[in-house]
């Protein structure tokens, strides 16, 4: 299929798109390689459109915009849409998503992005988030309906974008078997809320027989999100706290005003939920795809893989106690280090968490099934960080 890559209505690329694998076979022209996607910016030399390089790189960040083969539960996924890879979705619906204003449009056509985006029209999604959320679904879905942003949502979690009151929600599954991510997402949504950390706000809702948290979408028609690893991809890499600095560095440059403090608040969260997966795909900048402009830091978001305690008994908790910073994975204590002033952080006004917490996992007691003895557990833990921080 031959297609044109738009940022918007900005032309960026002429291709070849080959729906059987997946993959772009062929650059015919290139418009503006400034509105490219970010990561693209490094692997295109100017010399060479066809640079096998190039179009690898092309390929795989198409590809990493669709659902990845990690995906909780894939295989019930793809058997409820009646589909046998997730990258038969990609090409549909134009490829656009949520997080971006990237889509494909077939090159003989006079389409524009006003007539199709995801910010401005209805989507399809309850079948998705039948076949995507539901424990008991059985139904079996021609992929011919699925016009929707839920073909391009990347993460392990069962997902599904919804649209209530006009506002884009994102809809969060926990892990297998485990339901305590959704609860993770509202705890750190709520330590943000009363440290004054800029956040996407989480709730919890429950969608059939699943809990599930809930956000809004924090991109518009006009921006995009650009994850760290697509900053820093072509970067030299370190595998220390130099590969952090630079990111500090480069986001200064930028003109990004308080980088080092909103980053650092992102550390202080994942210290006290201690947040194992804080990987280099959740977190980043905004930036405006009209003018290209980086506006901000994105808001913390995806604090979900926190509190993961491998067993118990009555006088010992076995926990996870690393994290991640950048390409190390570091103690939480380690991972604290950066913070250049701990002292800023007035701890009082989270007085009363433990005990929020404790209530908002007892309400729900009855659909997780979470013992008095592990609920006592989980808050004891978000004490003891409490307290670490405090010292």
């Amino acid at each position: 299929m031959k297609c044109i890559l738009m940022n918007k209505n900005t032309k960026v690329l002429a291709l070849e798109y080959d729906s059987i694998t997946g993959v772009f076979t062929k650059v015919y022209d290139v418009y503006d390689i400034h509105y490219a996607p970010y990561i693209l910016m490094s692997f295109y030399t100017g010399d060479e459109i066809n640079d096998t390089a190039f179009r690898m790189h092309l390929s795989e960040w198409f590809k990493g915009r669709g659902i990845p083969s990690w995906r909780d539960k894939l295989d019930l996924l793809l058997y409820r849409l009646n589909i046998t890879a997730p990258y038969e979705l990609l090409d549909r619906a134009f490829g656009l998503s949520l997080s971006d204003q990237y889509w494909l449009k077939p090159f003989d056509s006079d389409i524009q992005y006003e007539d199709v985006n995801f910010f401005d029209h209805e989507f399809d999604y309850a079948e998705f988030m039948e076949a995507s959320l539901s424990k008991n679904s059985k139904m079996i879905k021609r992929i011919e309906s699925l016009k929707t942003p839920n073909n391009t949502t990347d993460g392990m979690l069962r997902k599904a974008w919804i649209i209530e009151n006009g506002t884009r929600y994102l809809l969060k599954g926990g892990y297998k078997n485990e339901i305590l991510q959704p609860f993770n997402e509202v705890l750190a949504s709520e330590i943000c809320n009363r440290l004054g950390f800029t956040h996407v706000k989480y709730t919890l809702d429950i969608y059939k027989d699943t809990i599930v948290s809930k956000c809004p979408c924090f991109i518009t028609k006009d921006t995009e999100f650009i994850t760290c690893h697509q900053i820093i991809e072509n970067k030299k890499k370190h595998n220390n706290i130099k590969d952090y600095e630079d990111y500090i560095k480069t986001l200064e440059e930028e003109g990004i005003k308080d980088v080092r403090l909103k980053v650092e608040n992102m550390y202080i969260l994942d210290f006290l939920m201690m947040n194992e997966d804080r990987h280099l795909g959740n977190f980043g900048i905004i930036r405006d795809v009209n003018t290209l402009k980086w506006l901000d830091v994105a808001p913390i978001f995806d604090t979900g893989q926190s509190f993961k305690i491998f067993y118990y008994d009555e006088e010992e908790l076995h926990v996870a106690n690393e994290g991640r910073l950048f390409y190390e994975i570091k103690s939480f204590d380690e991972i604290l280090q950066v913070v250049k002033d701990l002292k800023r952080i007035d701890l009082s006004k989270l007085e009363g968490i433990v005990e929020w917490f404790d209530h908002l996992l007892h309400q729900y007691q009855d659909i997780t099934g979470y013992s008095d003895t592990r609920i006592n557990r989980l808050c004891i833990l978000l004490n003891r960080q409490i307290n670490k921080l405090k010292k």
